[in-house]
């Protein structure tokens, strides 16, 4: 059985969800997937429910492609770890007055050069719950101020809290997909 999800023990109170005025539109597929107001809690429940699904998933399940050119489970399970990175990156810059404009980022480009099929699956979710962990302290650990602070990445602006419900509600989403299309 894979590490359980991190606990978060000690986290500061997080106020209500991010307004739409916080986010590109685009960004309100994810948002909404996330449940409640308590966006600490809800990473600690929704990654124990993705850790649960993947728990399942055996080495060769995570070669398959339910359609060609679509990407493996494997590879699914990077680019999430991958877009994590990229929007806590985010988060971090924005929630520290960073008021440098960052870069846009294109997933897909960054799918084959991961050599996601190449690696075990046991070491794909060994990195996701690695980037969740980190992940999770960075948002932990943030001054209550820092969550409404904003920045601009990909040409959108964006609020830390925002970012934080972006992340977890992209994780949501492809969980439901690999439910829906994959296993």
């Amino acid at each position: 059985m894979w590490r359980r999800a991190p606990k978060l023990l000690g986290s500061p109170a997080v106020s209500a969800r991010p307004d739409p005025s916080e986010y590109a539109p685009y960004f309100g597929k994810y948002i909404a997937l996330v449940p409640g107001d308590d966006i600490l809690g809800a990473f600690e429940s929704e990654t124990a429910a993705t850790l649960a699904l993947l728990g399942n998933i055996t080495e060769q399940q995570s070669l398959y492609r339910y359609a060609t050119g679509k990407w493996s489970i494997g590879e699914t399970i990077v680019h999430i770890a991958d877009t994590e990175r990229v929007f806590a990156y985010r988060a971090l810059r924005f929630a520290r007055a960073d008021a440098a404009e960052l870069g846009s980022f294109e997933p897909d480009d960054y799918v084959v050069p991961s050599g996601a099929d190449s690696r075990s699956w046991r070491s794909i979710v060994d990195e996701y719950v690695a980037v969740r962990q980190a992940t999770v302290a960075l948002f932990r650990n943030l001054p209550f101020d820092a969550w409404a602070r904003t920045g601009v990445g990909g040409g959108n602006r964006m609020s830390v809290r925002a970012l934080a419900y972006n992340i977890l509600g992209h994780d949501i989403h492809h969980r439901n997909v690999l439910r829906e299309r994959y296993l």
